[in-house]
């Protein structure tokens, strides 16, 4: 980790997220690069931001902790291992509850906005009608963002300011990498709350009713059948739960950059939070330690994959 991530992380996990303010102008992301690449893998942390600006925190009638309810808390940490292991991370510093990178450019609620939205913005996605669309609604719980009706000079702002940076960074590192080793894993990283996921039958684990971990490669299309496989028989092997594309079979980020046959292979990555975290006082766990252990393990068995192997099935 490198001295900005310590700094901001030193506060202490339930800090107030407002001490973590962006300055203005400040950057929407880091990357956290290696020296040199060792391994043909991109990291991405989508959801792990919370710097909460003070504007941001006025328009919203929660408060700052109940906000974080939409953030993968401490994801980028669990994965910041990737730069002395050879991998570059790339993890966005706004909140989740303010901007997702993991939608489409514009998938907006028109309710949620005071002048009409442009034809070109993807309305009726099932992400909008959850309340979570590229500019949510609703934080995780279910509960309302907004005071008020926003502007769509807003969301244009943020999609300017945020997004786009964000995912020309992501497309410069992925494709980098194809071309420096002749393909490409991006491994989207996230966490999921722990009681939203229930399946039967899940075996390992920790003897409840729902998985430790959820891959997704949207069915099949977002990466070679090899990628998923190695993944699931690595982290069975460590006595996890692991369920494969349910509920979660990947976002925006598994869809759009996921074209294996282009050598561009990606795999979304859900980590149940009550493995790591306290969920209600936004706390670590001790595990957190040995969970980043074995996502370093994890990464290092994919990026180790041989090429001719990352084929269809």
């Amino acid at each position: 980790m490198d001295a900005s991530f310590d700094a901001q992380r030193g506060a202490g996990a339930g800090a107030d997220p407002a001490a973590n303010a962006p300055l203005p102008n400040a950057p929407a992301f880091e990357i956290l690069a290696p020296q040199s690449q060792r391994l043909p893998l991109v990291l991405a942390s989508p959801h792990s931001g919370n710097a909460y600006s003070a504007e941001f925190l006025a328009s919203s009638r929660l408060d700052a902790r109940a906000l974080r309810k939409s953030e993968d808390c401490f994801v980028d940490e669990i994965f910041a291992f990737a730069p002395g292991f050879g991998v570059p991370l790339i993890r966005a510093l706004f909140p989740r509850a303010y901007l997702d990178v993991n939608r489409e450019a514009y998938e907006l609620d028109p309710e949620m906005f005071a002048d009409p939205l442009p034809a070109y913005v993807n309305t009726r996605s099932p992400r909008v009608a959850a309340g979570l669309g590229t500019i949510a609604r609703v934080v995780a719980n279910g509960e309302d963002i907004y005071k008020g009706k926003l502007r769509f000079a807003e969301a244009l702002d943020r999609v300017s300011r945020c997004y786009t940076p964000y995912h020309n960074a992501l497309r410069q590192l992925v494709d980098g990498t194809r071309d420096a080793f002749g393909h490409a894993l991006l491994i989207d990283c996230h966490s999921m709350p722990s009681g939203s996921v229930t399946t039967a039958g899940r075996g390992g684990g920790r003897g409840g009713t729902h998985p430790d971990i959820v891959l997704g490669d949207c069915f099949g299309n977002a990466c070679a059948p090899a990628v998923i496989d190695a993944a699931e028989d690595y982290l069975r092997g460590l006595g996890y739960a692991v369920s494969r594309n349910n509920p979660y079979a990947g976002g925006y980020t598994t869809r759009h950059y996921g074209r294996p046959r282009q050598g561009i292979h990606t795999l979304q990555i859900e980590i149940a939070r009550d493995l790591y975290m306290d969920e209600a006082a936004l706390t670590r766990l001790p595990y957190l330690g040995t969970l980043a252990r074995h996502m370093t393990e994890l990464v290092d068995t994919l990026g180790l994959l041989p090429p001719d192997g990352l084929g269809p099935r």
